[in-house]
């Protein structure tokens, strides 16, 4: 990694010339990607998720259904307005204006779900923002990261980059390694409360 495009002027920059600078709420592209995502989760519900980068809402809502809780999050506030508005019919879900990792939500979740966030950060950046991550999940809870695996100018890695780093880390079990021509989506589950890999979902529910 390299040095990171300057965050408070990139990203204030994208949406300052529209609401939804990436399209997500009308590419085809993105509906599917983030489906794929809701269906990778290997649990049935969730009782508290966290989703930094949440953008515009589009796969906030979609958590929303698989979760008693959801909290969500952005740096640039336009971002934010937009993400209240299109999941105020949701109670369960909160979205806040935060600068991460510097700023970080207090207590734990059993789902964290980092989409098209990781490749922006540079090494350091990149270190901090996963010993958060995983010091706020639970024993046993799910770790997702989806993202694009082009260059991009603004990117410092791609998805199978992003994948490589949190392969070296340890108290994370990879469960799930979905690579198609365009993003890499993986699901990671936290060690159990005794430091062990955790039984499979399968083998939690007597099949093997």
């Amino acid at each position: 990694m390299s040095r990171p495009p300057a965050p408070g002027t990139y990203f204030d920059d994208m949406y300052r010339g529209a609401e939804d600078p990436w399209s997500l709420a009308e590419r085809w592209y993105e509906h599917r990607k983030y489906d794929l995502t809701v269906a990778a989760l290997p649990r049935l519900r969730y009782r508290r998720a966290f989703e930094p980068g949440c953008s515009i809402g589009e796969l906030t809502r979609r958590l929303a259904g698989r979760c008693d809780a959801v909290l969500a999050c952005d740096r640039v506030g336009s971002a934010v307005d937009t993400a209240r508005r299109r999941t105020r019919d949701l109670p369960h879900v909160e979205v806040r204006r935060m600068l991460l990792p510097d700023e970080w939500p207090a207590g734990s979740f059993d789902l964290i779900v980092l989409s098209e966030l990781l490749y922006y950060l540079d090494d350091a950046t990149f270190d901090r923002f996963v010993e958060r991550t995983l010091a706020s999940l639970e024993p046993g809870g799910t770790l997702v990261t989806v993202h694009w695996d082009h260059p991009v100018p603004e990117h410092l890695t791609t998805g199978s980059g992003v994948a490589d780093l949190l392969a070296a880390r340890a108290g994370l079990d990879l469960l799930a390694d979905h690579r198609e021509e365009d993003f890499v989506l993986q699901v990671h589950r936290t060690s159990g409360p005794d430091g062990r890999r955790a039984p499979s979902f399968a083998a939690e529910e007597g099949l093997v």
